[in-house]
């Protein structure tokens, strides 16, 4: 009895002194630090059944983090960016505007010829002010310059008004003097289509460097301007569409030209003799009053002369067999004068021709066959004539319509002359001097007397513009 008093005495107690020494436990680990392991029932099972075993102080669970570890350095801040360059310095100023004597000297002629000029429909005088000549596009408006090779200096080198239509004034003609030779270092004057009269200033002579001279559709009247003989640099020569008047001076022929206009004039009397002394590429007579025969010298431009034409003067004779050395012309236009005879067999040497126009004159006879058979030939105008035959390979040009015979006295063709047209024109007596050149062949184009050979006509590609036929329409229109 005593013992089980005891017993239930004893049990008690030892349970109040679990749960105390458990609280104590929960409270102060070592050296006072809260302990944070839980109290659950395995930890409790060790304490009643077999007593605490020397105890481990417990560690946080890893989650990654460190509590006590010290903190990681900072990174450094990013470094500012760095500071642009500098601007570049200025540039320089430019050195101060000078204008070289010589162009001083032709603003001051400029300017002077400014005051002529009491018409300018375009108002193109209006640029010629300040003095950026040569170097502001937009100033002096008809004036070309260029850099000379001795200084490499600006240099007024042309003069270029063509259709500018300048004019003076009631009594202030428009003249060229004190303009033209006043521009020392001159290449070109191209006046055309404007309103110069007066005579041509002989000072143009004395430019070393004048090549070209265009006073084209114009007003000029009087002589052939004596002034552009002494000019002997000269290489272009146009003095087209003018009042000009007498006779073409033999020195024209003796200028080292490659291109000569005096078409559509009123030049009269014959062409001089020693025209096959010029040195001419391109040569017009056409629209003046000439007369006479064609100077036989022609023949000693074959090495030249590539295109004439002597239409619509007054010309007569016979045509010269000369003509027939011209092997490297391409046009020879002797339409609307007087010429007569036959066809001279020579011409069947003209090569290279590709125009030939008799038409509107007198000739008369047998179309020549080694003509027809040329290969160039592409227009062959024998029409308003007297001829009067025409062979098989000419027929071939007939139905190709190279050659036109409309109105000679060509039996069986359409479109003749009335018989008693072509009887009253055989029943006069007509003649050339010399008649035995008119059989003359130059060369081989003859396989044996009288027989020429046959060739199918292919025409060559066709060649530019011609500049003769060009230089018959007035400049402007």
């Amino acid at each position: 009895m005593e013992r089980e008093n005891t017993f239930s005495l004893t049990f008690p107690l030892l349970v109040f002194f679990v749960i105390l020494h458990s609280c104590w436990f929960y409270q102060v680990v070592g050296n006072g630090t809260p302990a944070t392991t839980p109290i659950n029932r395995e930890t409790l099972e060790i304490v009643i059944g077999v007593g605490s075993p020397p105890y481990s102080p417990a560690y946080p669970p890893d989650n990654g983090e460190c509590q006590d570890c010290p903190q990681p350095p900072m990174q450094p801040p990013c470094p500012p960016p760095p500071s642009p360059p500098p601007p570049p310095p200025c540039p320089p100023p430019p050195p101060p505007f000078t204008l070289s004597e010589e162009l001083k000297m032709a603003i001051q002629v400029i300017q002077r010829f400014k005051r002529r000029i009491k018409c300018d429909p375009f108002g193109v005088t209006k640029t010629w002010t300040g003095n950026r000549i040569c170097y502001d596009k937009s100033k002096y408006k008809g004036f070309v310059c260029d850099r000379s090779t001795k200084d490499n200096k600006f240099r007024v080198v042309g003069v270029n008004f063509n259709g500018f239509n300048f004019n003076g004034g009631p009594g202030c003609p428009l003249v060229a003097t004190d303009f033209v030779e006043d521009l020392k270092d001159l290449v070109i004057f191209h006046v055309n289509s404007n309103n110069f009269t007066g005579d041509i200033p002989f000072g143009i002579s004395k430019l070393p460097n004048f090549f070209e001279f265009d006073l084209s559709n114009n007003k000029l009247v009087g002589a052939f301007p004596a002034a552009a003989l002494g000019a002997t640099n000269l290489t272009y020569l146009d003095v087209r569409f003018n009042q000009l008047t007498g006779t073409i001076p033999p020195q024209a022929f003796t200028l080292d030209l490659d291109v000569l206009f005096l078409n559509n004039n009123a030049f009269s009397g014959k062409i001089p003799h020693n025209l096959g002394q010029t040195p001419v590429l391109y040569l017009t007579f056409a629209n003046n009053e000439l007369t006479g025969p064609i100077p036989k010298s022609i023949g000693q431009t074959s090495r030249n002369l590539l295109e004439v034409l002597f239409l619509n003067n007054s010309l007569s004779g016979c045509l010269p067999y000369e003509i027939g050395f011209l092997n490297k012309t391409h046009i020879v236009d002797v339409s609307i004068n007087q010429l007569t005879g036959p066809i001279p067999q020579s011409f069947g040497c003209l090569k290279d021709i590709q125009q030939l126009n008799l038409s509107y004159n007198q000739f008369y006879g047998a179309v020549p066959e080694s003509l027809c058979i040329l290969g160039d030939l592409e227009v062959l105008d024998l029409k308003f004539n007297y001829f009067t035959q025409v062979g098989p390979e000419c027929w071939k040009l007939i139905e190709k319509k190279v050659l036109n015979v409309t109105m000679n006295c060509i039996l069986d063709l359409p479109s003749q002359r009335s018989p008693e047209e072509c009887e009253a024109f055989f029943s006069r007596r007509w003649t050339c001097p010399d008649p035995k050149w008119l059989n003359y062949v130059p060369c081989g184009i003859y396989v044996s007397k009288g027989t020429p050979q046959t060739s199918d006509h292919v025409p060559k590609r066709a060649r530019p513009p011609s500049p003769t036929y060009a230089a018959l329409k007035e400049p402007g229109s």
